[in-house]
């Protein structure tokens, strides 16, 4: 240290020297706005269902079937304890699982004292879709499956917006009796 330099000047130079060789910040990224859903097959149809009205996604489960009731409700099984009930989604809405039945899965809803299984083609997991690529306008679709359906997101092909809540709620699928 020079006898001519304060200690605070001494500093300010350290300081500019800093400055001058460090690094720029990167550059600010844009921000996207995405939606993520479980992506899933019934068919030749994606669909997508909101993240927090699936609480979870189980291989088929063995099940016991039960006497008078609908073609599509498959039985009950036990998961941890829980008695759950089995329904073959696309047999609800009139349609055939695939044969395929390693890649079939469940969908668990557990709604508002509705606690259900919903067997589906396969599952594609987390699907994220930018939220600009989703519409309103629906492609045409069986009258049975409109109600359940709340807006497409367009990729490649066009994902479905699945709502298991409002199938939960539906009448007619709480009337599993024959």
């Amino acid at each position: 240290m020079s006898d001519s330099q304060t200690p605070f000047q001494l500093l300010f130079e350290i300081d500019q020297r800093c400055r001058a060789l460090a690094a720029g910040l990167p550059a600010q990224q844009q921000v996207v706005q995405s939606w993520s859903g479980i992506g899933f097959r019934m068919g030749e149809r994606l669909f997508v269902a909101p993240m927090g009205e699936v609480s979870e996604v189980l291989h088929e489960p063995r099940h016991t079937t039960l006497p008078g009731v609908k073609t599509w409700v498959k039985g009950v099984s036990n998961v941890r304890g829980r008695l759950l009930p089995v329904m073959d989604l696309c047999g609800f809405f009139g349609s055939e699982l695939s044969p395929l039945r390693k890649q079939r899965r469940v969908l668990v809803v557990d709604h508002q004292e509705i606690f259900a299984g919903l067997i589906v083609d396969e599952v594609f997991g987390m699907q994220h879709f930018l939220v600009d690529s989703f519409s309103e306008t629906l492609p045409p679709l069986e009258a049975s499956i409109q109600p359940f359906i709340h807006g497409v997101f367009h990729r490649e092909q066009p994902w479905l917006v699945f709502s298991p809540h409002a199938l939960a709620q539906h009448q007619a699928f709480l009337e599993v009796a024959v």
